[in-house]
């Protein structure tokens, strides 16, 4: 190692960054917690399970309410969420068919850790679009 290189990422000696267990989710594709946080961090998953917290839903109240979202696309987004154990499925034998989503308990042990994320882009959101500002006018400023 060259001298002055330092071992600690940019940390003292004996300190921790909150980032320190990242090593366990590589950046291989098929590493288990990559294809997890993946899933978990699609937009399309957070608004469902976000809405999901509140009461179940039929599938054409969650396309009324995920602004944006194609029938495709939540059908995808929600076969993905129940294959990981994070909402059920629950189908009723009446006619027409009809087809509740609702939260699993698993599900429910992720709300906080969502909710800690919202609050956290909620307090730093005007940090966030100063940097976009700064970064767009000086990438301009480069350009010019």
């Amino acid at each position: 190692m060259e001298e002055g290189t330092s071992t600690s990422l940019g940390y003292p000696e004996g300190t921790v960054s909150a980032w320190s267990d990242a090593h366990q989710w590589d950046t291989r594709e098929d590493c288990e917690v990559r294809q997890i946080l993946d899933r978990i961090a699609d937009k399309w998953s957070l608004l469902v399970l976000a809405l999901l917290a509140e009461r179940p839903l039929r599938f054409s109240e969650l396309r009324r309410r995920v602004d944006g979202v194609s029938q495709r696309m939540l059908a995808v987004t929600l076969r993905h969420l129940e294959r990981d154990g994070l909402i059920s499925r629950t189908v009723f034998p009446v006619v027409p068919p009809r087809v509740d989503y609702a939260l699993t308990e698993l599900g429910e042990s992720l709300g906080s850790t969502v909710q800690a994320l919202v609050e956290w882009t909620e307090g730093h959101q005007e940090r966030i679009i100063e940097a976009r500002n700064r970064y767009d006018s000086a990438k301009v400023s480069a350009e010019a």
